[in-house]
């Protein structure tokens, strides 16, 4: 089995993830250093990440966590801030972050051990549909939710054509539904900036046909079959 799917499938981290954290020095075979991508694990082989033994899951995991506000989505920070792994400790295996919510933005997250299933759904070229509320600062007008429906320029290039709807107006702000298919770094917030609105706050509401319902912050469920299915198909 490749490295980078051995690490995957042990929930450790995604295989794009893992060939950073080879490339880096941080992974181990038989107490040897690799840093070779595109190495493959035998039968016997005891492979370490970060100095702890990894071994792939028995039994895959799908859940979906509604991230609270000031949690990162990686492993362990440097700086000591609360992750997403402190909010799943409970889980029965290992889980990793399926893609990125900035600290800021809160909502849906799927976490899995399924390497190859976080793969495919957080990969760009599936185009899996990422919905959000946003309530941003001013008047979002019906010229700018035509801009952001026809895609903004970001770092000259165009974001794909996106869905928005409005919600309703409040004094001070507007609250809109925006629904990407991409996962650029700060799209969203970016993309409101672009048309001159900045956003206040920020919620991932869906991925696909996976909704975030009336779950708590701070919590999280297991995925349907269903919802694995629609996933796998989207």
């Amino acid at each position: 089995m490749r490295l980078n799917k051995y690490i995957a499938r042990s929930g450790v981290c995604s295989r794009r993830d893992a060939d950073g954290l080879t490339a880096a020095g941080n992974v181990k075979i038989n107490g040897a250093v690799v840093t070779v991508l595109g190495r493959d694990v035998k039968d016997g082989d005891v492979v370490e990440v970060n100095g702890r033994v990894v071994e792939p899951a028995k039994k895959s995991v799908y859940i979906v966590l509604n991230k609270p506000k000031g949690y990162i989505t990686t492993a362990s920070d440097e700086h000591d801030r609360p992750t997403v792994m402190e909010l799943v400790a409970d889980v029965e295996a290992r889980v990793f972050p399926v893609g990125r919510l900035d600290a800021d933005t809160t909502g849906l997250l799927i976490m899995t051990n399924d390497g190859d299933f976080g793969n495919a759904v957080a990969h760009p070229g599936h185009e899996v549909y990422k919905t959000y509320r946003v309530r941003a600062e001013g008047v979002v007008s019906d010229e700018r939710m035509a801009r952001l429906r026809r895609g903004v320029e970001l770092n000259g290039r165009r974001t794909a054509p996106a869905e928005a709807t409005f919600v309703r107006q409040s004094a001070g702000s507007t609250v809109i539904d925006l629904k990407i298919r991409e996962g650029r770094n700060r799209q969203v917030r970016k993309m409101l900036a672009a048309v001159g609105n900045k956003v206040i706050d920020l919620q991932r509401t869906a991925i696909g046909d996976i909704r975030l319902g009336g779950l708590k912050p701070g919590h999280w469920r297991k995925l349907t079959q269903a919802e694995i299915d629609s996933l796998r198909r989207a």
